[in-house]
């Protein structure tokens, strides 16, 4: 996202009063005029502001005109009053106590247009109507969850001279707030929360695993207590199907607790209602590792601490912040040891996968790395026990362990496909070790999983799925998949919830080639990738893609008519604040690792195999090489 377009000479004043507080002290504090008379037009966002500057809006005046009134009102709803208070004083009292601004966000590509029209009759001069209008960008849904948009805008408020007062004021709106895209990059900070994955086929004793849900919050209206709220509430409608809260139905901050923050040890005591009151200590303490997960990057210092309260005032349970991954894991179990790629002799082979600038490669143990089988890809466990490696002309998928003297054996999938691009793509690991794969044989594409690596594939359904399938990888947490989709000459890139339905289902599958004629199927789960949905639709290229982090990706693309870019993106489609990486020109292949703290690799035509390691610029690790892959 990026500023609002500039409309020269449009911009107005603003009716705001605006306070700068340091250290504690408010240094000043002074109120812009408004117009009192003119045309109503378009509603300008506000310029970015520092983050020590809280911007607050200003009450309508006496005897505002209609025009007035609608241009106080939206400016309103981008200051950081916490409760809209001052906006709700632009509305009559009916409206004020039935409006809900928490209802949803819609974020324009500019500041909203409004056009103020006379709707009463010649002899009425008491009713007005103004239409808003403008370029859909994004929305927030009531639980924050962002969603990318387009289309046109258009939504009216009605005006109205209250006989008592002789004040113009509005008394009939739509619920939710509208702003342009620079005041919600102002007023807006973008924060995971966690939940855990309910749908992975793991033992019934194994430790849950945190699946980041990313909401918007307003990042200077008490965003601890909103994110903790939030976290409440529950999962986003997209993800909740797969993922689970330790916090029982209806849990929420204890009537009257309206603030959190941590004390000078970084404690910080959550006061819950008595829906919790009975929980118990593994349950409880997993509500607090959600806790923890949730708040880490709200802080400069973090949170260490969390102390669960019931709604008497007594301890539920405390968990630290070192205790945390002991109660559920993170989506990177391991730190990677190892970056791999496929050299020039398409031999399969590894990095030490630290920050050294110095860099040794060597080929990896095993049949995928002595060279006799040619290859074009690869993917490794995300243990980096085995590795699963696709041929060079793209028709044969085969799995080996990554020990010395492991030998391949027959392979485990085999494409019909006629030309190497109708083959299969790059496979990709999950967290359970089963390996993901699509066929891109234009007579049957499929996207199929193979258990532990091996045995028969199993055909994933993918309803509403539209083209050809190009790239494939599955997200540590083992619930959410990227896939990079091509139709009609454009490639763009998509998530997908993974669904697992482990009650049998009767398939008789046909052998594949390469495998045992009359092999059983047998019962097997239903396995399915809903709703996907793009979260790159600037692009119309997108030529790689990996997982950086639990819930971003590091994309390569290139939008219509423009050059190729390099960039971040948030799997809400949003882009993350930041700078994106270091230009980098040719990039045919990207890897990324979910632990944001070990480098990029990338394949260039020009330069080969590159890295870039934090704080550092590209470096080159082979001049002829391709593919890229961390665990995964």
């Amino acid at each position: 996202m990026g500023p609002d377009r500039e409309r020269d000479g449009r911009r107005r004043e603003t009716a705001r009063a605006v306070v700068y507080a340091a250290c504690g002290a408010v240094l000043l504090a002074g109120c812009a005029s408004m117009p009192d008379s003119g045309d109503l037009r378009g509603v300008e966002s506000t310029p970015r502001q520092d983050a020590q500057v809280r911007v607050f809006a200003r009450a309508p005046h006496e005897n505002a005109p209609p025009g007035q009134i609608v241009q106080g009102f939206l400016e309103a709803l981008t200051s950081d009053d916490p409760h809209y208070e001052t906006a709700r004083k632009y509305l009559t009292a009916r409206a004020a106590k039935g409006w809900r601004p928490d209802a949803s966000t819609t974020v324009l590509d500019g500041g909203p247009t409004a056009d103020a029209v006379h709707t009463g009759s010649q002899a009425d001069t008491d009713d007005y109507t103004s239409t808003l209008t403008g370029g859909k960008f994004a929305t927030l849904d009531s639980r924050q969850s962002y969603e990318p948009a387009d289309g046109h805008y258009l939504t009216t408020l009605h005006l109205t001279r209250e006989k008592k007062s002789g004040q113009w004021r509005i008394d009939d709106l739509p619920q939710g707030v509208v702003m342009g895209k620079s005041d919600f990059l102002r007023n807006y900070t973008s924060v995971n929360k966690y939940y855990f994955a309910s749908n992975t086929p793991s033992e019934s004793d194994a430790q849950p695993v945190s699946v980041a849900d990313p909401v918007y919050v307003r990042k200077k209206v008490d965003p601890m207590t909103q994110t903790v709220s939030s976290l409440l509430k529950g999962p986003s409608r997209w993800l909740g199907p797969v993922v689970r809260s330790s916090f029982p139905t209806g849990t929420a901050l204890r009537k009257g607790v309206t603030s959190l923050a941590p004390d000078d040890q970084n404690r910080l005591t959550v006061p819950l209602n008595d829906k919790a009151n009975q929980v118990g200590s593994a349950k409880c303490t997993e509500m607090a590792a959600q806790l923890l997960y949730t708040l880490q990057d709200l802080t400069p210092t973090g949170v260490e601490e969390v102390d669960l309260q019931r709604a008497n005032g007594s301890q539920l349970c405390a968990l630290r912040k070192d205790g945390a991954e002991d109660v559920a894991a993170r989506g990177v179990v391991q730190r990677p040891e190892f970056q791999y790629f496929i050299d020039g002799k398409h031999r399969l082979v590894r990095v030490a996968g630290d920050d050294s600038p110095a860099a040794e490669v060597s080929p990896v143990p095993g049949a995928l790395g002595d060279g006799e089988k040619l290859l074009r890809s690869a993917a490794v466990s995300r243990d980096e026990g085995s590795a699963a490696g696709v041929s060079l002309d793209g028709s044969t998928l085969y799995v080996g362990s990554l020990v010395s003297g492991g030998s391949l054996g027959e392979p485990v999938l085999t494409s019909q496909g006629a030309t190497k691009t109708d083959r299969l793509t790059t496979p990709s690991w999950d967290r359970d070790g089963d390996l993901w794969v699509a066929d891109r044989n234009p007579k049957k594409p499929r996207l199929l999983l193979l258990a532990k690596g091996a045995g028969e594939p199993l055909e994933v359904r993918t309803p509403g799925l539209d083209g050809r399938i190009e790239a494939v990888r599955v997200a540590a947490d083992g619930v959410r998949i990227a896939l990079i989709v091509e139709k009609g000459g454009l490639r763009s890139l998509y998530i997908g919830r993974i669904e697992r339905d482990e009650r049998s289902a009767q398939e008789k599958t046909p052998a594949e080639p390469g495998r045992a004629a009359g092999q059983k199927a047998g019962e097997r789960p239903i396995v399915s990738v809903f709703e996907l949905d793009s979260v790159t639709p600037q692009l119309e290229e997108v030529t790689a893609m990996s997982w950086a982090g639990d819930s971003r990706l590091v994309v390569v693309g290139r939008e219509q008519g423009g050059v190729q870019q390099m960039g971040y993106v948030q799997v809400d489609g949003s882009t993350p604040v930041g700078s994106a990486p270091a230009a980098l020109t040719g990039v045919k292949g990207i890897a990324a690792s979910e632990d944001e703290r070990l480098p990029l690799v990338a394949y260039s035509e020009e330069d080969g195999i590159v890295r870039l390691l934090p704080g550092s610029k590209w470096q080159k690790l082979v001049n002829k090489g391709s593919a890229p892959v961390y665990p995964g």
